[in-house]
């Protein structure tokens, strides 16, 4: 029986024991509904070569090793992954529109016993309410926003935030991004709708009576886009400024970005790309330093050349008001600590005067 819900908040408390997306494991890696596992009917290959048969050949002959295809597939995930779920197990079944993929796969699951339903539309009626949720309407949320230069630490005093009991949106967790040119981890982002998703669900564990900190972003992390309805509430949200000397703060970058620091090719590969934005000679000094591996100085060239300026500009066409600017101190665990309580204050100060 198709289960229809009207709102994100209505999917995400489904309420069921396990959500199966039986989609090609390239349609899950793109997105999927959060918490659910991947039992694909149809691998990539198959799904290709099926669509490919539909289109080229005949519509029967693709349902006809489709249906063998699926019920195989279905029969051996029952077999392996699913064997040990007892009778009163209530999956709750999708795939991309809620028809024969998923339809099969819960009709099987019923056969057998287990109490499966369907989410109707499947992953598209859930993309449409993320979507609804992120682009059509108002947050219902009071951001404030942690300021400052690169290499201020915001990111880790986010973290300590939370820790004190603060409501905190880490966006560069989220993107897996640490939201600069140089920003980027081991691991790749999440594709725009992944990231959405774990957005939206974020969001939606958050109380709006009480104030969000935010780390000041611009309007990607990474190559993610932050939705509108949150980039709106971004830009006017009022700003704790944190603010630490030149040195402090370049130890600190040398030390959270040694990963990036220590790939001579890909760095070189990454500050290349300004080429056409910083003079050829401040990009060759800094390939100078490169092949001197030497990674505090190049460190300071690039806040020097690169970062403050760039963040000097995005103050200029920030109206935002500032309602504290908080000193880092030399950005030793004590000014981190105590940084961190400041903002914790201030949070609870707003929410106070907002009573």
């Amino acid at each position: 029986m198709p289960n229809r819900y009207e709102t994100l908040q209505d999917i995400l408390a489904h309420g069921y024991d396990t959500v199966i997306d039986v989609r090609s494991p390239a349609e899950f890696a793109e997105d999927h509904i959060p918490g659910a596992i991947n039992l694909p009917v149809l691998s990539n290959e198959e799904r290709a070569e099926v669509g490919t048969i539909y289109v080229q050949d005949s519509p029967f002959k693709a349902r006809k090793l489709g249906a063998a295809l699926v019920f195989r597939n279905a029969a051996n995930s029952i077999e392996h992954s699913l064997s040990h779920h007892d009778g009163g197990w209530r999956p709750l079944v999708y795939c991309w529109r809620g028809g024969q993929r998923s339809g099969s796969f819960s009709w099987m699951l019923s056969q057998i016993g287990w109490r499966a339903a369907l989410v109707e539309g499947g992953y598209q009626s859930y993309r449409r309410l993320v979507y609804g949720y992120l682009y059509e309407q108002t947050l219902p949320f009071r951001l404030i926003a942690l300021d400052g230069y690169t290499g201020s630490a915001k990111t880790e005093l986010l973290q300590r935030v939370r820790a004190l009991g603060g409501q905190v949106l880490d966006l560069e967790g989220l993107a897996n991004h640490r939201g600069s040119l140089l920003g980027g981890t081991a691991q790749p982002q999440p594709s725009q709708k992944a990231f959405e998703s774990a957005l939206a669900q974020a969001l939606l564990q958050m109380d709006p009576a009480c104030p969000v900190l935010v780390e000041a972003e611009s309007s990607k992390v990474g190559e993610r886009i932050i939705p509108p309805s949150l980039w709106r509430a971004m830009k006017q949200a009022p700003r704790i400024l944190v603010q630490a000397p030149v040195g402090a703060r370049c130890r600190y970058l040398t030390q959270a970005y040694d990963d990036i620091l220590s790939d001579s090719e890909k760095l070189r590969e990454k500050l290349g790309y300004l080429r056409g934005h910083r003079a050829n000679a401040v990009i060759d000094h800094w390939f100078d330093l490169i092949s001197a591996g030497n990674k505090p100085a190049l460190t300071l060239a690039l806040m020097q050349d690169h970062y403050d300026p760039a963040y000097l500009k995005s103050q200029r066409v920030n109206g935002a008001d500032t309602v504290a600017e908080l000193d880092l101190g030399q950005m030793c665990e004590s000014d981190l600590d105590r940084v961190a309580q400041q903002t914790w204050d201030l949070l609870q100060q707003s929410m106070d005067s907002a009573v």
